[in-house]
């Protein structure tokens, strides 16, 4: 074929191009590339609004607060001060620290709050999800200022949710997951758990998925079995790591007490049947009025003075005998407890509650916070000054236009999540019918929709069995809102679907 440089059909650059098969100028490699780009834009054009509103508020938070947002936990995750919590988290952020500063964290961190908008929109639209019901779901984790608040904060709470996206994805990608997603999935299902304890309850979605997707009893019982021994590698290799540098093999040293809150809170001590050795446990109603945040972390909690006279093990082996005795002699107090610190996350407005931990920490301020009960003020100059990222400062104007956006409506609505629980269940249950399963298209719907809407209620329900705080509640964004938009669709499926038809 004759090579052409005619009028008007210069390429890029004045690069010549080569006619196709019917005698027409070819397009050149970037006139190729923009028209893709356009198009794709034209197909998902409701997402990409939503991904630049979502980029657009991150830029604002990453100016508003300098370097980033500070809390009361965030030294532990630098020195590893009180072994409080799993630390998994120091890995990136120390990373991270050793190429740039605190501001580099906090964009790394908004990064990932879109990588994960971006990743949840792609899995659900390859699952069978229409594209603009997709883009609804992506868009209480790009706009909600709770959760860019966490973004903003020098905490594990973004990491957790990525890893939780992460693993679902490698699950969910393939229609019926081999082994090696499998052992994937469940090595980055069990690394959450080291960024926070809660993600061990990751590990029964992952089984009950993979039994629920099928494939001959023996290569379902193989993938599971696969899953849960991924599942238990890095977590193994924490505590063992902890074992050799503190002498304790476990995740965390909270979480061998972190019940004490929940039982202290809620038990009647004047029925209860305690030893001598644990009636000081029981907190006076004052005391408990202040919620288990202060009962299981306060200087002024009943358990302090176990701790300054005796040996934690055996503080921590008098605990556990107590939050057993509460559960045992007074189920019905601990339940309804728990029951209503459960429901709150459906609220319309976000408020605290008597007892809960003070929403206040979780929202944007107009002056830089620090927390008076701790020497946070010093803190955070000193951690400045060793991993750099300037002096604390607020740009007041934005901080002004950040606060007002999530006080006044900012926040994904609790009545919304309740639809998405509430479709998200419906469309898990379609697998129990024969006749539903039978359609392929359904039933990767729902596989998909059982996935993260059991994932979504295993971290929640675990965390609220704990103690009920805001903070806790945001992984619903990234496993509760994508369960609903895959469970409505399941259901518009089959209602859509001809009478006695599968």
């Amino acid at each position: 074929m004759t090579r052409v440089l005619g009028r008007g059909q210069a390429g890029v650059a004045g690069s010549p191009v080569t006619p196709d098969a019917d005698g027409r100028p070819a397009v050149g490699p970037a006139a190729r590339w923009r028209a893709g780009g356009t198009a794709l834009v034209r197909r998902h054009w409701l997402a990409v609004i939503l991904l630049a509103a979502g980029l657009a508020l991150r830029v604002l938070a990453q100016f508003a607060y300098r370097p980033a947002l500070f809390y009361i936990d965030t030294t532990r995750y630098l020195y590893n001060a009180e072994g409080m919590d799993p630390v998994g988290y120091k890995g990136p952020l120390r990373a991270i620290l050793f190429a740039g500063n605190f501001a580099t964290v906090a964009a790394v961190q908004h990064l990932l709050g879109l990588a994960m908008a971006v990743l949840i929109y792609l899995l659900l639209v390859r699952r069978g999800v229409s594209r603009w019901v997709a883009a609804l779901a992506i868009a209480p984790v790009l706009l909600d200022a709770y959760q860019l608040q966490n973004e903003q904060a020098i905490m594990p709470g973004t990491w957790f949710e990525a890893l939780i996206v992460a693993g679902l994805a490698i699950l969910l990608w393939w229609p019926r997951p081999g082994w090696r997603a499998a052992v994937a999935a469940g090595v980055v299902l069990g690394t959450s758990a080291t960024f926070a304890q809660v993600g061990e309850a990751l590990i029964l979605p992952g089984v009950i998925y993979l039994l629920a997707a099928g494939g001959g009893w023996r290569r379902v019982a193989g993938r599971a079995a696969a899953f849960c021994a991924a599942f238990a590698l890095p977590i193994l290799a924490y505590c063992t790591v902890s074992y050799l540098v503190a002498g304790d093999f476990f995740l965390s040293h909270s979480g061998v007490t972190s019940f004490y809150g929940r039982a202290a809170a809620a038990v009647d001590c004047t029925t209860i049947k305690l030893p001598a050795s644990e009636r000081g446990m029981c907190p006076t109603p004052a005391q408990q009025a202040k919620g288990p945040d202060w009962l299981e972390y306060k200087a002024g909690s009943p358990i302090r003075p176990y701790y300054d006279k005796l040996p934690r093990d055996e503080t921590d082996s008098l605990i556990s005998d107590f939050d057993h005795r509460v559960l045992t002699q007074q189920p019905q107090r601990l339940l309804g407890a728990y029951a209503s610190d459960a429901g709150k996350l459906f609220a319309l407005t976000r408020d605290t509650s008597p007892g809960d931990t003070p929403i206040s920490r979780w929202q944007f301020q107009t002056t830089f916070p620090y927390f008076s009960s701790h020497s946070t003020r010093a803190e955070v100059a000193g951690e400045i000054a060793q991993y750099g990222g300037g002096t604390p400062a607020v740009w007041r104007p934005v901080a002004g236009f950040l606060r007002a956006y999530q006080l006044d409506g900012g926040y994904t609505p609790g009545p919304l999540l309740a639809v998405c629980l509430v479709t998200g269940l419906a469309g898990s249950v379609v697998l129990v019918r024969r006749r539903w399963r039978a359609d392929p298209a359904a039933r990767s719907l729902a596989l998909a929709c059982l996935l993260c809407f059991t994932s979504g209620a295993c971290v929640l329900l675990v965390s609220d069995l704990f103690e009920f705080s805001w903070r806790y509640q945001l992984p619903a964004l990234v496993t509760l809102v994508p369960a609903g938009a895959l469970g409505a669709m399941v259901l518009g499926r089959l209602i859509r679907a001809p009478r006695g038809s599968a």
